[in-house]
């Protein structure tokens, strides 16, 4: 398993981290592109969060798509079309052309999160999935943390040749995208069956835990992909995972702004201290991760995860206009990021083979189709009420109703872990016998 970790994560936590690059950039290109489009902040909200409509649309078939044709070959066509559309976003000329432009780089990186997280299915059993999925997802806020600081630099070449600041931002931030896709044929590897940098003993090991895992989650029962569509617990982690990610993103677009508001000129300083939640969601997503494995426990620590957001949303907006707001931000990003690992090991815990390709998708399409409102109404209300503090007490509730959610909706029996557990009595019992 070691060999497996350092041969996939450091690689898909790099293409990761430019995907988030390229997704959330737009936050900080808003310090100066919002004026030079003529755009105010519901119709920026709007543009930018349309990018999730795309990703509603396709997200499905694309999962299905890379089940059948292999994960190298559909991720490198991913990454390739999103770095194309992230770079094409430079010549957006008002808020039709940048709405337009954002809802094809959703189409074309749809597929892109639920693919990898089917993909750790592939290659990892049950309770390594809490471990994984936070590493994987330490490229979120590294992303933000490295990209802070990064486009906002960018945008100081704001007149070179030409062009404004964030034209650069959005051209020179997807080449290295481009390049990752192309890198991407040359290294994942579709299966451990075709794993050369594992030994036969191994791959046939890993087989071994992968199918025992599978058959006991088939014994409980067999979903049908349209089935999965409906089913009362991926329904539930879809409205969770909405709550979370209407509350994530909402906050997530608007910081730069949300921070410049408090009375900071430079947005090189906007981009230094906008590190500083992501900082801390970085090292609670790995924290939490860790704990949900070790206690091999997923439901209350997605709660307690839900509610630590609800009471940082809840400071953020109680402080608006003082420096006690970024506390309050802060906190709700340690919320955040701690849910993702114990919400990303639940759904293998029940699903299996094409179910899980197409059920993983539909939860993160449904959950990400948040990413278009949670802009959208924190850009109103600031329209509205010339402040963003209505914006993020609505956020907030949309975070207690995902907690509420973890903590009377998914009451799910880990299949996958009792199949390990029986597996390591069946192990226990010759040796009691050879004892007693």
């Amino acid at each position: 398993m070691r060999k497996i970790y350092w041969r996939l994560l450091p690689f898909l936590v790099f293409t990761y981290l430019l995907a988030y690059i390229d997704r959330i950039n737009v936050g900080f290109a808003a310090l100066t592109m919002r004026g030079d489009l003529h755009m105010n902040a519901t119709q920026f909200g709007f543009a930018s969060g349309i990018f999730f409509w795309g990703y509603f649309l396709f997200e499905v078939p694309s999962n299905i798509i890379m089940e059948k044709v292999g994960a190298r070959m559909w991720i490198a066509r991913i990454m390739i079309t999103w770095g194309l559309m992230a770079g094409a976003t430079a010549f957006a000329t008002g808020v039709n052309s940048f709405a337009t432009v954002r809802f094809l780089l959703g189409l074309a990186e749809a597929g892109f999160f639920p693919g990898i997280i089917l993909y750790f299915t592939y290659w990892f059993p049950h309770y390594h999935h809490a471990r994984i999925m936070s590493g994987f997802l330490i490229g979120l806020p590294v992303a933000v943390a490295i990209g802070a600081p990064v486009s906002t630099a960018m945008l100081s070449l704001d007149g070179l040749y030409g062009l404004h600041g964030w034209q650069y931002m959005y051209i020179l931030e997807a080449i290295p995208t481009i390049l990752c896709g192309i890198v991407v044929l040359f290294v994942l590897t579709d299966k451990p069956d075709q794993a050369k940098f594992l030994t036969v003993e191994e791959r046939s090991w890993l087989a071994g835990q992968l199918a025992s895992e599978r058959k006991a989650k088939d014994a409980v029962e067999i979903l049908s992909v349209w089935k999965s569509f409906y089913d009362p617990r991926v329904l539930l982690l879809s409205l969770n995972y909405f709550g979370i990610i209407t509350a994530s993103l909402g906050m997530l677009i608007f910081i730069p702004q949300i921070i410049k508001s408090i009375g900071v000129t430079s947005n090189m300083t906007v981009g230094w201290l906008t590190m500083i939640p992501y900082i801390a969601g970085t090292i609670s997503l790995i924290a939490w991760g860790a704990v949900s494995d070790r206690m091999k426990e997923r439901r209350w620590n997605l709660f307690w995860a839900c509610v630590v957001s609800t009471v940082g949303l809840v400071i953020a907006g109680m402080t608006m206009g003082t420096w006690w707001a970024l506390f309050g931000m802060t906190i709700a990003a340690c919320g955040f990021y701690g849910s993702k690992g114990p919400f990303w090991a639940t759904p293998s815990m029940f699903l299996s083979g094409s179910t899980a390709a197409a059920a993983i998708a539909w939860i993160s399409s449904i959950g990400n189709l948040g990413g278009f409102f949670g802009p959208w109404y924190v850009g109103f209300i600031k329209d509205t009420t010339g402040s963003y503090a209505g914006g993020l007490y609505g956020l907030a509730l949309l975070a207690f109703v995902a907690a509420a959610v973890a903590a009377f909706g998914l009451r799910i029996p880990n299949a996958a872990a009792a199949a390990t557990s029986g597996q390591k009595k069946a192990a226990i019992r010759p040796a009691l016998t050879l004892i007693s």
